[in-house]
């Protein structure tokens, strides 16, 4: 047995790692735009990125080091994703990790967002860089500074408790609120751990825990150049367990997903989209994630306007294996949809449109066809996703 304990202030919890942030002048009014972690031993990583066929520079950059490879710092900028720059975007890393001054610095990785297809200005980074306090543990101003049309910083700490009295923190912070789609990593994430984990059990956890939380969200349905995820194990504290872990690392990812969909540029509304009685985990996924995606359903949320023909409609596009004398729309409790209830009665209705007036709800669809389920989610779709998204680069 074991205990999650909730704690503030992010990675500034987990022992040996530090981390801050400060203002370069990319974003306006003083606002952190370069940030760092760095830990007093070496890590080990694991890592999961964009499925975008066109991988930014620091993607590339990473994959670099050899296989197993260790770090203890980590550099992250905003407003500029060094994507779709070529050989020289990598270049330019190498050059400003050739000329910032970070004492015993070991294999650094560099994270970027922003803009795609401009050049770093390297020397404002550089002189960002001259102004970090690495002894600092500022959680906030790490957040704060990956953030580009984000309205609120997201972070996260457990403190995890075991039986013998023993105890690990594991710390995660995040960035996103556009070009989110379920395809991972779908933006940037940065967790930390003072945990004795195994790297294998890094590798295994991480890609599980991806799974069922930024692999099962979607605000735009658009997959990132520089979607990243990021584990590192300094192992300072001789604890561990993997049960444990296990669970700490999924609330973790559970949780910050949920508040990127939170955050969902323009959202309003937050709602899952369970399938149940499909014929295979791969069929629900695949008809979760469609009604997640989906334009039309995304704007019939934003409406209030319980249409269960979007529903209905999008599970058959979706080619599962369906039966529409055997589907069930339920919007949280209130069916408004079977074979037995193809109409929408006046009382029904009325508790549908409380249900969507809520900030939060399930839509859940019964295919009674088989035994798999899956849980994707997704958020509204409002006129200020295009005004942000119209003047993004301006």
């Amino acid at each position: 047995m074991f205990n999650l304990i909730s704690l503030k202030n992010g990675i500034n919890n987990v022992e040996g790692f530090g981390c801050g942030g400060v203002s370069a002048g990319f974003k306006k009014n003083g606002a952190k735009d370069v940030g760092f972690i760095r830990s007093d031993k070496p890590c080990d990583i694991s890592a999961v990125f964009t499925t975008n066929k066109f991988q930014a520079a620091p993607i590339k950059h990473f994959n670099r080091y050899p296989e197993g490879f260790q770090t203890n710092f980590i550099l992250m900028n905003s407003k500029n994703a060094n994507a779709i720059t070529g050989q020289k975007g990598i270049e330019d890393i190498d050059f400003i990790f050739e000329n910032i001054k970070v004492p015993n610095m070991i294999n650094p990785i560099m994270s970027s967002t922003g803009v795609i297809g401009y050049p770093l200005d390297k020397e404002r980074i550089i002189n960002a860089v001259s102004k970090f306090d690495l002894d600092a543990k500022d959680s906030n101003s790490c957040a704060e500074a990956i953030m580009t049309t984000d309205s609120f910083k997201k972070e996260i700490c457990l403190r995890v408790e075991l039986d013998n009295g023993s105890s690990f923190h594991i710390a995660g912070i995040c960035k996103g609120a556009g070009m989110i789609n379920p395809a991972m990593a779908t933006m940037l994430c940065f967790i930390v751990t003072d945990a004795n984990i195994p790297k294998s059990d890094m590798d295994e956890l991480l890609q599980k825990s991806v799974e069922d939380s930024f692999n099962a969200i979607s605000v735009d349905g658009d997959t990132s150049t520089n979607d990243t995820v990021l584990l590192l194990a300094n192992k300072t504290k001789n604890v561990y367990n993997k049960t444990a872990f296990d669970e700490a690392l999924k609330f973790i990812t559970k949780n910050l997903s949920l508040l990127i969909l939170k955050d969902g540029e323009g959202s309003n509304k937050v709602v899952a989209f369970e399938v149940n009685g499909a014929k295979s985990k791969g069929e629900a996924k695949k008809t979760a994630t469609a009604l997640s995606n989906s334009l039309l359903v995304k704007t019939a949320i934003f409406g209030e306007d319980p249409n269960w023909g979007r529903i209905a409609s999008t599970i058959g596009a979706s080619n599962i294996t369906c039966d529409e004398e055997k589907l069930e729309i339920y919007y949280d409790n209130v069916l408004i949809y079977s074979k037995t209830h193809p109409i929408l009665d006046k009382v029904t209705e009325d508790k549908a449109y409380k249900v969507m007036k809520k900030d939060s709800y399930k839509i859940t669809c019964n295919l009674n066809i088989g035994n798999s389920s899956y849980t994707a989610y997704g958020c509204d779709l409002s006129y200020e996703y295009v005004k942000i998204n119209a003047d993004y680069r301006t």
